[in-house]
């Protein structure tokens, strides 16, 4: 865990790479950032590395179903008005099958469990560069 800088869209793909080796069956991460920081760019190096396969945002359809060496389960709440909206996409049924990977997990704060790997990406200026904090939610304490 820690803090990491990087100064595009690439170097934010490859950190994601980076991180995936530190993932095992069963992780949940959650992304926090504003619109258009990066959160689906870190996906897309995870599953890239786990799946060999491309991500897409999954906006529209909320959970995208990647499956390689571990399963990895892209969850979108961007578009979620409430809490309540997610109880219904029953996302607790993919907890233990592979690894979850929750954007917008600020939507449904009080329903993580506590182990949950945070990952916060922050814009630095007008350019592409980013700080990237990540760290274990029983940590936060």
């Amino acid at each position: 865990m820690g803090i990491f800088y990087t100064n595009s869209g690439n170097e934010t793909e490859k950190l994601g790479e980076k991180f995936a080796k530190s993932l095992k069956k069963g992780d949940i991460v959650g992304f926090s950032g504003e619109l258009g920081s990066g959160k689906t760019t870190f996906i897309k190096g995870i599953v890239k590395k786990l799946c060999n396969l491309q991500a897409i945002s999954p906006s529209f359809v909320l959970i995208n179903e990647y499956y390689g060496k571990i399963p990895v389960f892209h969850i979108d709440l961007y578009r979620l008005e409430n809490e309540r909206e997610i109880e219904e996409i029953n996302w607790e049924e993919y907890i233990g099958k592979g690894i979850i990977l929750i954007e917008w997990v600020e939507k449904i704060k009080k329903n993580l469990p506590e182990n949950l790997i945070l990952v916060k990406i922050e814009i630095l200026g007008d350019n592409n560069k980013r700080k990237i904090k990540i760290k274990r939610r029983k940590n936060d304490k």
